[in-house]
């Protein structure tokens, strides 16, 4: 890869954690987002799956994107997908059961994310495989921070906990509401006002330094 390349290169791969960033910016994948975030090791255990899924499938799609027929491009799209995520669902019961069993049935829905099969239609069946998986690791990354983001926030006034370690005292009182659905919701919406307010607040900024 050359150095003329390198910005290129690097727009792909910040649109997907910034300025596209599945969570904040599109908002999908709203169900694994809101489902799996009660803490920040299933947040990013959900994420880096979804990371995996989605750079080996780009990759895949746009490698053979000039032999599949328009008619049942989406049919083998789904395939593809569904192979990576077999290989993840099977390499997570391997490795923690605990963690399956937490992740549940968000797993094998990750087949139709529609993160996932948006960047294989959009991107990757137009684009050579390493702008391709390059884009698709932006998403990925993007769609981690957002779970994490979720995660961590939800964990810590739920349970008083980060990565299962204590962080507070005895006397500390759990906001149980963070680990239920409604807890989801508002950690959502405080961090979609976060980032609604910065995006606003960014171009003002830029044009009061103009003056």
């Amino acid at each position: 890869m050359s150095t003329a390349d390198t910005p290129q290169t690097w727009d792909e791969f910040m649109e997907g954690v910034w300025r596209q960033n599945p969570v904040f910016v599109m908002v999908l994948g709203m169900c694994p987002t809101l489902a799996v975030t009660v803490s920040a090791i299933n947040a990013i255990s959900m994420g880096l799956a979804t990371l995996f899924v989605l750079v080996c499938s780009c990759g895949l799609v746009s490698l053979m994107r000039r032999f599949t027929p328009k008619e049942v491009r989406i049919a083998v799209y789904i395939v593809i997908i569904a192979t990576f995520v077999t290989a993840v669902d099977y390499a997570i019961q391997a490795i923690s059961l605990a963690l399956y069993e937490a992740l549940g049935a968000f797993i094998q829905l990750i087949v139709v994310n529609c993160i996932i099969l948006g960047r294989a239609e959009a991107h990757a069946a137009k684009n050579a495989p390493m702008p391709a998986m390059i884009n698709a690791a932006g998403m990925g990354v993007g769609f981690t921070i957002g779970l994490l983001a979720l995660g961590v926030v939800r964990e810590i006034l739920g349970a008083g906990t980060l990565f299962g370690v204590a962080l507070f005292g005895a006397g500390f009182q759990p906001w149980v509401i963070m680990v239920l659905p409604p807890g989801g919701f508002f950690v959502l919406g405080a961090w979609l006002l976060l980032f609604s307010w910065w995006a606003r607040r960014r171009p003002l900024k830029e044009a009061a330094q103009n003056v």
